[in-house]
């Protein structure tokens, strides 16, 4: 494979590394992951996340082993294996999808070639993203982002998060306002990383805030990302978008979904059907990182603590994809299904 970098990934020398999302934001970590397991585990434990990122990585992950002599059996058996490290993201499932769809058989050179393309067209779907969606920001707008959706959950400038940075270089003076997001705080420890990275004002808030803020006028805007979309527009995305979406609603704020078209579940017909995954109750009992182990539940405290949620199509205000802006109008008249 041919050298490439990304904020949060990169191959050098025919050896994928990755920027250890875990140890953000005190230490930039780089680790190794050799082989397809390497990458099931750093997927899992979340260092590598991110629905556009991840289904790229894996993509890569797949490449090195065709080129380093998989037979076909071994080959499909790993990205079986990558294609069930994480049930909601669907651009996990179409990577892994493109790469085993051969030609005319079973060929490592097309493998590479394919994975190596998914990289350069993450980087232009989130440079079209970032664009349709700027045009929706007014200067002086407080947008508020939930989650991470920036250069560390894609290879390119992100869906979310890369529309605020469009805003942003367009000279449209806005203040981001930025869930911390329960229950890895991924907005308090990627988010405003990348926002100090970026020289974009914000401000962290709880994710009880919000409707604080926008009784108080002070948020304009909502964008968030997707880890899938189906047909009819509803769309899963991190733990609390679903509540985000209701406090839009309620306060007439207009509220914005961003991704690329590789996050439209062409087999799902509604967010019903969407798989959400369920994760670690560790992770509500306590807090864990590069400092260690921190507990503040009981050991045996009962726990529900699903990744994602579903938000209805009906909270939406419009679907911010590569190719345009879509409404709800659209959405009814099954606009995603290609």
């Amino acid at each position: 494979m041919k050298n490439i970098e990304a904020m949060s990934l990169r191959v050098k020398d025919n050896q994928i590394e990755l920027l250890d999302q875990q140890m953000l934001p005190q230490r930039e970590v780089w680790i190794e992951t050799p082989q397809p397991k390497d990458m099931i585990a750093a997927i899992k434990s979340l260092k590598v996340r991110g629905a556009p990122l991840i289904g790229v990585a894996a993509a890569l992950s797949l490449a090195k082993l065709a080129e380093e002599g998989a037979n076909e059996s071994d080959f499909l058996a790993a990205a079986e294996a990558l294609r069930a490290s994480r049930p909601t993201a669907v651009n996990l499932m179409n990577a892994i999808d493109r790469l085993c769809c051969f030609e005319n058989s079973y060929d490592s050179a097309e493998v590479v070639a394919k994975a190596e393309a998914l990289f350069e067209e993450d980087v232009e779907l989130c440079e079209r993203i970032a664009t349709n969606g700027s045009a929706l920001i007014d200067d002086g707008d407080g947008v508020l982002t939930h989650c991470n959706t920036g250069g560390l959950a894609t290879v390119g400038w992100g869906t979310a998060l890369g529309v605020i940075r469009k805003a942003h270089l367009d000279g449209k003076k806005i203040h981001v306002f930025v869930d911390e997001t329960r229950p890895l705080l991924q907005g308090g420890r990627l988010t405003t990383w990348e926002l100090e990275k970026l020289n974009i004002p914000y401000t962290l808030i709880c994710d009880n805030m919000a409707a604080t803020l926008m009784a108080q006028g002070r948020i304009h805007k909502v964008i968030v990302g997707a880890d899938r979309i189906a047909l009819n527009g509803d769309f899963a995305n991190k733990i609390g978008t679903y509540s985000v979406a209701t406090l839009s609603y309620y306060h007439r704020v207009p509220f914005y979904v961003a991704a690329p078209y590789t996050t439209v579940d062409q087999e799902c017909p509604t967010g019903v059907e969407i798989p959400i995954e369920q994760r670690s109750a560790n992770e509500v009992r306590g807090v864990a990182g590069y400092f260690g182990e921190v507990q503040w539940a009981p050991k045996q405290a009962e726990v529900y603590n699903p990744a994602f949620d579903v938000t209805p199509s009906e909270f939406v205000s419009g679907w911010i994809l590569d190719d345009k802006v879509y409404n709800l109008e659209e959405i009814h008249k099954q606009a995603l299904k290609k």
